[in-house]
């Protein structure tokens, strides 16, 4: 017998939102059955026109606020919500920061099975605007000439733009000039749709200590009127032209070639520099870069006579920081290049104990000889597979500092770390990514006495 479900699609009724998801989605019920609602807020009373459903959900259309919740504001970007980055702009940002560490909460509660887990309030920002120091802006034909800006949701349909209010404001203006450029010397666009057209991509980003980057993106081996294009960007320290000529939603491609400049700039991180090149792997939010990484050295709190392992270490950022703590410092990372530049970065650095090895977390982790005291984990959203966890758990670890960019795969991890024999001290969520329903967590877990040995 065919399941009746209590709407339909292309129906309009009233909701009463009682909550958000993960992602940002109001949540509304009829009879149990779950209608999410995009742009809609907790106690908001809510016209919907459903536009899909299934067995288990339903999606609606927010069509008119009947009672707005006084926790909403004006978003300030002109390009919300069609470009679909900033999907939490309507939601006043202390509220936004309640909501991430609800997320946590929930997910260590639901998926982690803890019962009534510690976690502490969102480390937010006093300023949640102008704290990106990277963006990979996309370009399109916009009548008769160019367009940047970003994708709308699930398509790759451009919606221009003039301004990022999340972005640091230098790198937007290199992506203008870069517009300016192309209209001006009638630089063509990529078109997706005819494979088309030469400017993809601009990747542009700054660091703490002043430099800036650019790095233009073509479809053809022939960057045209360069000269140009170079006197426009005459004080950006490093500028790249990439060519990917390939069908793909990968910005670079293979071949990277320095116009002008330096090779990489200079970050700091604490008292420590980086060098970043193009493909670098950073943290886009250094202010906030700086209390994440302070809070996992914090809770491991690293001794003198100890050895600790930073499993996913990169380029070496948190494994250079633990280093100044740490007898011994021993960087995992299956990334040969990283590794490269973990070791320069120590080097230049005059850091000595900290080691750098290339492979793969459960099969290195098992072969350190002698004792480990800790480690840090800071893996890819999709978490830890199973054998990473089983390495840990036999690693002889007292304690482990889980930095995670993914509450769900989070508290997964956190459940078979548990079952392995730890147990969770504290949670804390740390808002990389204001006007996102992105969040970073960093959690402490210790080992208990029945999981010794």
């Amino acid at each position: 017998m065919k399941q009746q479900l209590p709407v339909h699609k292309n129906e309009d009724l009233e909701l009463t939102i009682d909550a958000l998801t993960s992602e940002g989605q109001g949540i509304g019920r009829v009879n149990g059955y779950a209608v999410f609602v995009p742009g809609a807020l907790p106690g908001e009373r809510v016209h919907v026109h459903i536009i899909k459903v299934t067995s288990g959900y339903a999606v609606g259309k927010l069509v008119d606020l009947l009672e707005p919740s006084g926790k909403r504001v004006r978003p300030v970007c002109g390009a919300y919500p069609s470009c679909g980055g900033c999907i939490l702009q309507h939601l006043d940002y202390g509220e936004q920061c309640k909501v991430k560490r609800q997320t946590v909460v929930d997910a260590l509660e639901r998926l982690g099975g803890m019962e009534n887990p510690a976690v502490g309030e969102t480390r937010g920002m006093a300023d949640p605007w102008r704290y990106r120091n990277k963006g990979s802006f996309p370009f399109a034909p916009n009548g008769q000439g160019v367009a940047f800006g970003f994708f709308s949701p699930r398509s790759h349909r451009l919606v221009p733009i003039a301004d990022c209010p999340i972005q640091n404001q230098r790198i937007v203006d290199i992506v203008r000039r870069v517009q300016e450029w192309a209209e001006v010397c009638h630089v063509s666009a990529y078109d997706e749709t005819t494979r088309r057209g030469v400017l993809r991509h601009v990747m542009a980003r700054v660091t703490t200590t002043g430099e800036s980057m650019a790095v233009i993106v073509t479809a053809s081996n022939r960057l045209p009127h360069a000269d140009e294009l170079l006197a426009l960007l005459s004080d950006v320290d490093s500028v790249w032209h990439n060519v990917n000529s390939r069908d793909t939603n990968v910005i670079f491609g293979e071949d990277f070639r320095l116009l002008a400049g330096e090779p990489a700039l200079l970050e700091t991180i604490g008292d420590l520099s980086f060098n970043v090149s193009p493909q670098s792997f950073l943290q886009v939010n250094a202010q906030q870069t700086a209390v994440l990484y302070g809070e996992a050295a914090r809770l491991l709190d690293a001794k003198p006579d100890e050895t600790i392992v930073d499993a996913y270490c990169g380029v070496g950022t948190i494994s250079l920081l633990l280093a100044q703590h740490a007898g011994r410092v021993i960087g995992i990372e299956s990334v040969p290049e990283a590794i490269r530049d973990a070791k320069r970065n120590a080097a230049d650095n005059g850091i000595q104990n900290a080691e750098f090895l290339c492979g793969n977390v459960e099969d290195v982790l098992p072969t350190l000889p002698g004792r480990i005291d800790g480690l840090v984990i800071d893996p890819p959203r999709k978490g830890c597979d199973e054998r990473v966890l089983a390495a840990i758990a036999h690693s002889g670890a007292s304690r482990v500092v889980y930095v995670s960019c993914n509450p769900a795969t989070l508290a997964r991890d956190c459940k078979l770390l548990a079952a392995h024999g730890f147990r969770l001290i504290s949670a804390t969520p740390v808002d990389m990514f204001p006007q996102t329903a992105h969040v970073e967590t960093v959690v402490l877990m210790t080992r208990t006495d029945a999981g010794k040995g």
